[in-house]
């Protein structure tokens, strides 16, 4: 494959890194407007596929690609006082394009270069040809956390505009991305990609990390910044700025993207010995009225799109409640220990909808959940568009005062007709007097029985029960909520049974 240098910067403007400059590896200036001045000149040109690199990278196994390991002796400021270290990944495989890495210290920039000396590979990982045009296929953050004198990594970002984050003592599972575009579409999804990072270097004792990324798409480019600071939960303060190059009238902003198989509303489908498969069981979402909405997961049968619409969102995200190790009994996956990810507005958003995208899928391999905010009014040609917000990853980024859904469960009515829904709360103060609670049961498709409301002794709250009647309905949208009076009592239960 001809992968020349030439092709490597083609798609990104030559504005402040002439192609002579990057590869001397001389330092130029740089701040955050240089990353949108680059995105706003790759949006007033056509858009020109990267090259991908030689083949024999491409050809790599799965199991030769997961073989070859960073070594973090080689890792960008180790032993160093800086208080974070940062890994990279080589090319290959998925990855078939490399993106270019840069360090920013006292505003001037210095590009990394790619070595395969800085990775241990097996014995059946074949010959590879290295030279100067080659680049890493993403990159990894390291920081101290709960082992002094040790660091742990927290945040991923590689694949398109994809990346991962986790708090203390978790694992990683559902992803964010920069951007979605076209998902669900008949025509196919469009993946953005990021394609070059500069990475500030920290002071000493500085406890953030910023990482600046410049995407580019045949639809959109984009610059972006996040600043990112480790801990119990991983908190990323995000500032995009979006040049479309075409109309985007189906555009997803801080999108999440998750695996959810099965649980207690669908497990009669799943011959399998775990009570749940997923990384995400529901979407919350706190509307621009202050109101708490509970949308647990589902794995349809067929394709099917939840919009929410909504005026300024106080925020959303994908949560996994259940956290008992009882919940999965997976040794291995350890679903009880993956992030929820919450997003969080820093700006008004307008008019629009918060999406959800469920896809059928059969094994927990694939990612079939897309959550994302979509706007009312499509972006057009010329447009600068410029969004903040604050992603949160952790066990429960986001609580309200609000008593939460714990638990959904569906089955066949036994002692009667149609189905029923059982919805677990957790333990409430509002919940010790029975009589005082007022239970509200909805669908516009299908006729409801009245709620049933008890005491559940194993979580301290309460369950409440009733069944519905779909009749020949392929899909009956259900709603439930506890009232005190004429105050919510717990969150809003929405949900869709569909066959």
């Amino acid at each position: 494959m001809n992968f020349t240098r030439r092709a490597f910067l083609a798609s990104t403007s030559a504005l402040f890194f002439a192609p002579a400059t990057f590869a001397s590896g001389g330092e130029v200036p740089f701040d955050r407007n240089n990353v949108i001045a680059l995105a706003r000149d790759l949006a007033s040109r056509p858009f020109a596929e990267r090259a991908m690199v030689p083949q024999e990278w491409q050809d790599l196994t799965y199991q030769q690609y997961r073989s070859i390991r960073f070594r973090l002796d080689h890792a960008l400021w180790y032993e160093t006082e800086t208080p974070f270290n940062v890994d990279f990944f080589t090319p290959g495989l998925y990855f078939p394009r490399t993106v270019q890495v840069s360090t920013v210290e006292n505003g001037m920039t210095t590009p990394v270069a790619f070595d395969l000396a800085m990775f241990d590979k097996s014995e059946d990982v074949p010959q590879l040809p290295v030279d100067e045009t080659l680049g890493f296929s993403g990159l990894r953050l390291r920081t101290e956390m709960h082992r002094p004198g040790k660091t742990d990594e927290f945040c991923v970002w590689q694949g398109a505009s994809y990346f991962r984050a986790i708090g203390l003592h978790e694992v990683y599972g559902l992803s964010a991305r920069g951007l979605a575009l076209k998902t669900g579409d008949p025509d196919g999804e469009e993946f953005p990609e990021f394609i070059r990072f500069w990475l500030e270097r920290p002071a000493p004792g500085q406890r953030d990390m910023v990482v600046h990324a410049l995407m580019d798409s045949p639809s959109v480019t984009g610059a972006y910044r996040f600043n990112v600071t480790a801990g119990a939960d991983c908190i990323m303060d995000v500032e995009a700025t979006l040049f479309p190059r075409t109309e985007l009238d189906h555009v997803g902003i801080a999108p999440g993207t998750s695996m959810f198989l099965f649980d207690q509303t669908n497990h009669s489908r799943f011959d399998d010995f775990r009570p749940a498969v997923h990384d995400s069981d529901g979407l919350m979402i706190r509307n621009g009225a202050g109101e708490v909405i509970w949308r647990p997961l589902a794995n349809p049968t067929r394709l099917q799109f939840s919009s929410f619409v909504d005026t300024n969102p106080q925020g959303f995200g994908l949560m996994q409640r259940k956290r008992e190790f009882s919940d999965y009994a997976d040794l291995e996956a350890l679903y009880h220990k993956r992030p929820s990810l919450w997003v969080e507005p820093k700006s008004d958003w307008g008019k629009g909808t918060v999406t959800l995208v469920e896809i059928p899928a059969d094994q927990e391999v694939y990612d079939n959940i897309v959550a994302y905010w979509r706007p009312a009014e499509s972006y057009v040609p010329g447009q600068q568009v410029d969004m903040s917000y604050r992603l949160i990853w952790g066990e429960e980024p986001q609580r309200t005062s609000m008593p939460r859904v714990i638990n959904t469960a569906m089955g066949e009515n036994t002692f009667g007709d149609g189905r029923l829904a059982v919805i677990d709360f957790e333990a409430s103060e509002l919940y010790e007097d029975l009589e005082a609670i007022t239970i509200f049961v909805d669908s516009p498709h299908a006729e409801t029985s009245d709620g049933v409301l008890q005491h559940n002794p194993d979580t301290g709250g309460l369950r409440l029960a009733f069944s519905f009647e779909p009749g020949e309905r392929n899909h009956v949208e259900l709603r439930a909520q506890l009232l005190v009076g004429q105050q919510p009592a717990s969150e809003v239960w929405l949900y869709r049974w569909t066959t």
